[in-house]
């Protein structure tokens, strides 16, 4: 008995240290991010850092707005393309799928969550960057022609541009949403299921306003996992995504996430005044954005936990 009790406080201790550890790593790495990102902070004001368009290293000119712009624009944009595809791709294979097409289905979404980044950019490169420039940028042009104070390069892209990123950071976020929203979706209960039908509801509308309802919160983690995955993914963005430092104004338009900023030019011309403090700035406002929407996330999960619990 004591024996038993000794091991229980070990591994509750051990449990509670790890927990504690993970905790001051993270606030460790926000610290060093503030501290190399002071110098800039002092020499420029925040405000001109966050909207300023311009980024001359050389003369001292940072600003971050083409990157934070790029970053928002094709997030969002895979998003939009991902989250309702996975959803009811989820819904479909806790619903309706049989046993089979489950069994087949299931380790095909393991094997693309694990196919490294560098493949999904790769594949980008091969068959998205000459499908956009040669087939969607031309379908654009031709439709925007007709539009009032069109231009005629309007439309036309070299493929490595907004779209190209958004669709195959769609592709590498989609196996993640899929894979745990369908797995919330089957621990649904199947007396709520079954209650439901008896009541003489269709099996879509049992889908809808029971399983959906209840699996709510799970619903929403998965497309927050989804959406850190799609922010803060670095090479195969930036190896389609064109990585021109502007703000886009459509599809076509290349784009320069903050990521891609870091990776390509960390380490480089280290030499320039501030350029390692504006890289590290810009690997603060990732953190911190993040961080706040999983707070906000977060705060969208106890809502869905108390409305799934009335």
């Amino acid at each position: 008995m004591r024996l038993r009790i000794l091991t229980e406080r070990l591994t509750t201790g051990w449990i509670v240290a790890i927990s504690v550890t993970v905790m001051l790593l993270t606030a460790v790495v926000a610290a060093a991010l503030v501290h190399r990102s002071l110098p800039i902070v002092e020499g420029h004001s925040l405000g001109a850092l966050l909207g300023g368009s311009e980024w001359r290293p050389l003369e001292g000119k940072f600003g971050f707005r083409p990157f934070i712009v790029g970053t928002v624009w094709v997030t969002v944009l895979a998003m939009a393309l991902a989250v309702p595809v996975c959803l009811l791709a989820a819904i479909y294979l806790a619903e309706y799928a049989r046993d089979a097409t489950r069994a087949i289905v299931r380790p095909l979404l393991d094997v693309l969550a694990g196919i490294p980044s560098v493949v999904h950019g790769l594949f980008g490169v091969l068959l998205l960057v000459p499908l956009v420039s040669d087939h969607l940028a031309p379908w654009a042009a031709r439709h925007l022609a007709c539009l009032p104070g069109a231009t005629p390069q309007q439309g036309y892209s070299t493929g490595y541009c907004l779209l190209t990123g958004a669709i195959v950071l769609a592709m590498m976020v989609a196996p993640v949403i899929i894979s745990i929203a369908d797995e919330v979706l089957r621990g649904v209960p199947v007396a709520m299921r079954e209650a439901s039908l008896a009541v003489g509801a269709t099996r879509w509308e049992t889908v809808k306003h029971v399983s959906v309802r209840f699996a709510a919160p799970g619903l929403v983690a998965s497309v927050v996992l989804g959406f850190s995955r799609a922010f803060g993914e670095t090479m195969a963005v930036l190896m389609v995504v064109g990585n021109v430092a502007m703000s886009p104004k459509s599809l076509f338009d290349p784009a320069y996430p903050l990521p891609a900023l870091i990776a390509n030019n960390y380490g480089e011309m280290m030499s320039i005044p501030l350029y390692d403090s504006a890289l590290l700035l810009a690997a603060l406002i990732l953190m911190v954005t993040v961080l706040a929407f999983n707070l906000l996330a977060q705060g969208v999960l106890v809502v869905a936990r108390r409305r799934a619990a009335q």
